[in-house]
């Protein structure tokens, strides 16, 4: 067996395991439905349903893979037991000091018109509205950024019946998570997570997290002679100090920026709670106006390297939003195109599952090194892997695959035998 034979077999047996894994405890043809995604998705590269039958290869007419695979798809909501996996499969990978970051999104369809649950949107890439499905996700990364834990997607619809609220669909899914997770890690969120639910909801279950505020926010600190003035976020700097400075070097689609800014910090509360004060870090550089982080974490002192850290915490969400990029952007996540919101709900929580076991899984087993080594080889990123390595992984194995004549389910049988085992009936 050469090397891309074995490589094959390796990864299909691993994909076969995982995808065991995540179905315990639904039934058959459940099970076979998230074996069949899990492996043509990463085979195809892509989540259209006719390429992912394609990449199955079965010996039938693929419009009735097709049909099977939609069919299979829209019969229950399976999501939330996807989800409640990867959760439990990441949770020890979670330690007191890795950012797990919160990030609302969005699937924007703009010509769909039968898809089920269709709703409005704000397509921040556009910063317009638009019609799709919101998307809830979190993802955990260490401070060194060489380690990304995706946990939870959930895409959803402010038109079902259930819906309340985006902020009641945030806590909903902190309480998701930390129902394993308990109360390690340090929450990050972006300005969706200002306001006075989602920082009473982290407070109210001794959660430390960092949160960037809108700038329209009404905070109240002690001015330079110690009386309590109300000030807008955006002023903030007036009464405070930036004594502090520090450079970044951001690496935007392969280009390295060096970011050169200054920063302090204050104490504040937010005006409707005035009973309740927090540490707000003022941070100069990213752009016109300040950044304006607020964290109920307390810097052992006021050095500058103590004081960073919470700046830090918040520039790894900006890490866990290449997980984010990743789903979108490698599997062709805004392409999309199953009517039934069971479907859609089903194949988001899929491609979450799909990075977990891209960047967690396969490197948990020594046994698998020399795979993905051949993974990185076939992506032709070997000696340039990316600091986010899901994007080779996903060329790699979309690459590996395309040698193999089979699909998931003949990954113990060899995919080029050798013609000494085949019986000849028309000997020459």
């Amino acid at each position: 067996m050469d090397a891309n034979s074995s490589a094959i077999s390796r990864f299909k047996a691993q994909a076969n395991k995982f995808s065991g894994i995540l179905s315990k405890g639904l039934g058959k043809t459940t099970g076979r439905l998230i074996k069949e995604l899990i492996y043509g998705i990463q085979a195809c590269k892509d989540i259209k349903i006719s390429n992912i039958a394609r990449s199955l290869q079965e010996d039938i007419k693929l419009i009735k893979t097709e049909d099977r695979l939609c069919r299979n798809l829209a019969a229950e909501d399976f999501s939330n037991h996807i989800n409640e996996q990867i959760i439990r499969l990441g949770d020890d990978k979670i330690t007191d000091e890795m950012v797990i970051a919160i990030d609302p999104g969005d699937i924007t369809k703009p010509y769909a018109k039968a898809m089920e649950n269709l709703c409005g949107v704000y397509d921040g890439s556009e910063g317009v509205g638009a019609q799709g499905y919101h998307l809830c996700q979190v993802t955990a990364a260490n401070l060194e950024h060489n380690k990304i834990v995706p946990l939870y997607c959930e895409a959803y619809s402010s038109l079902e019946k259930d819906y309340v609220s985006g902020t009641k669909k945030i806590t909903d899914t902190i309480d998701k998570v930390i129902q394993k997770t308990g109360t390690s890690g340090v929450w990050a969120i972006d300005r969706g997570g200002d306001c006075n639910e989602i920082i009473q909801h982290f407070t109210s279950n001794d959660l430390n997290f960092v949160t960037r505020l809108k700038l329209n926010r009404w905070l109240l600190t002690k001015n330079k002679n110690g009386g309590i003035v109300a000030v807008k976020a955006d002023r903030l700097e007036t009464h405070a100090t930036l004594p502090y400075k520090a450079q970044i070097n951001k690496i935007e689609d392969g280009k390295e920026t060096v970011i050169n800014i200054t920063f302090g910090i204050q104490r504040c509360a937010l005006f409707d709670t005035p009973g309740q004060w927090f540490n707000v870090v003022i941070i100069k550089g990213f752009g016109q106006h300040p950044m304006v982080l607020l964290s109920n974490l307390e810097p052992q002192n006021t050095e500058p390297k103590e004081v960073y850290k919470i700046v830090e915490i918040y520039l790894t969400r900006w890490k866990c939003d290449e997980c984010y990029r990743y789903i979108k952007q490698s599997y062709n996540l805004e392409d999309i195109r199953v009517r039934s919101y069971n479907g859609i709900r089903n194949l988001v929580a899929i491609i979450n599952a799909i990075a977990y076991f891209t960047s967690i899984y396969l490197g948990m087993n020594l046994k698998l090194k020399l795979m993905v080594q051949k993974v990185f080889i076939l992506s032709k990123r070997f000696f340039g892997i990316p600091s986010f390595f899901n994007y080779a992984m996903a060329d790699g194995i979309f690459e590996l695959l395309k040698k193999t004549k089979a699909g998931i389910f003949t990954h113990n049988k060899k995919d080029n035998p050798p013609q000494r085992y085949l019986l000849s009936l028309f000997p020459e």
